[in-house]
């Protein structure tokens, strides 16, 4: 059931009100709707992950940065033109700042589109991963957690069309026959009081939805109204779910798309997470979805950030986001791009 209590300041959903009854469907499907527009954050239970895999992928995933510093490098991502690989602690930038966290991203695993002169800039973002050979355990891992994730992702963003009433597969075309799903694992070092505690700055997210797995560090702040900020607090063997801009703008803005961050742990600690995000094909174009005039009255349009507006081409949207994340990745592989668009 959805609820809230002292120790969470957003909505607890039961995703396995989707296999019961009527009444239990329907229970979800309102629960569903209101936290996505009022919120835009809510945590998932009992979503048939299985948990002793959520422990592997946390495991491999300290694993991962524990390895020797040389070892992290040889799969940098500045050596990748699709964003794929690992990054130093600052190296990623949100709104001008420095993110104080050292990751490691990985996409769909595809080989790289043939380009021409007249390929769209998006299509690089297609390509292979980057895996370490010190632990070769991380590609089987991450592989099977991102197929797993991906089957229970696609069952939630259908309830979402349910709940929305519209048809059950309305945004499969969005999604695609090559959607670009996205991995993300994260570690916050700690921070000295007297420094940035930007872990991650204020930021949307992209795609149609983000699941973050957390272990039980705090440190995700959620902005439920303008400068209001709660605590998204670790919620054991939950995901915290949010909504992307392709929902936000999809519906003109019913669905919210909030924005969030991360402040970095005290010195003496460390942070953990693991993020899934559910993506479209890059190709695709977001539409406005016809909604009932009970839902499309309550829209609010889409929040464009006037520093970072949202685009409807999916590829350029996201392509967009990126080069203003990683401008080392912006500048070895997309500088002709870059070049072309400040003389137009």
């Amino acid at each position: 059931m959805m609820s809230k209590s002292n120790a969470v300041a957003l909505p607890v959903i039961d995703f396995a009100l989707l296999q019961g009854d009527e009444a239990e469907r329907q229970q979800i499907h309102t629960q569903l709707s209101k936290a996505a527009r009022e919120v835009g954050f809510f945590y998932l239970t009992n979503h048939g992950i299985d948990s002793q895999l959520l422990a592997v992928v946390q495991q491999v995933s300290r694993a991962f940065f524990a390895l020797p510093q040389a070892e992290k490098l040889s799969v940098q991502m500045a050596q990748s033109p699709h964003f794929r690989g690992y990054n130093l602690e600052g190296s990623e930038i949100t709104r001008s700042q420095p993110d104080y966290r050292e990751q490691f991203d990985i996409g769909a695993e595809r080989p790289a589109l043939p380009l021409t002169a007249g390929t769209p800039a998006w299509a690089r973002l297609q390509g292979p991963n980057q895996w370490p050979q010190a632990l070769p355990e991380l590609q089987q891992v991450l592989t099977e957690w991102q197929q797993a994730m991906t089957a229970m992702a696609l069952e939630l963003l259908r309830a979402f069309a349910d709940a929305l009433h519209l048809p059950h597969n309305a945004f499969d075309n969005l999604y695609g026959a090559l959607p670009n799903e996205h991995v993300k694992l994260i570690r916050y070092p700690g921070r000295p009081d007297n420094g940035s505690r930007q872990g991650v700055g204020a930021h949307k997210d992209s795609g149609f939805l983000t699941f973050l797995l957390q272990d039980d560090q705090p440190g995700l702040q959620v902005e439920v109204a303008p400068d209001r900020w709660v605590d998204a607090t670790p919620l054991p063997g939950a995901f915290v779910v949010n909504i992307g801009e392709l929902l936000e703008l999809a519906t003109n803005g019913y669905l919210r798309a909030t924005v969030h961050r991360v402040v970095s742990p005290p010195a003496d600690r460390q942070r953990l997470s693991v993020a899934f995000f559910l993506g479209a094909e890059l190709g695709a174009v977001v539409p406005v979805y016809q909604l009932p005039d009970s839902l499309a009255r309550l829209a609010q349009g889409p929040a464009s950030d006037p520093l970072n507006p949202l685009l409807r081409d999916v590829g350029w949207n996201y392509l967009k986001g990126r080069l203003r994340s990683h401008p080392d990745v912006a500048q070895r592989f997309y500088a002709d791009y870059l070049r072309d668009t400040a003389s137009v």
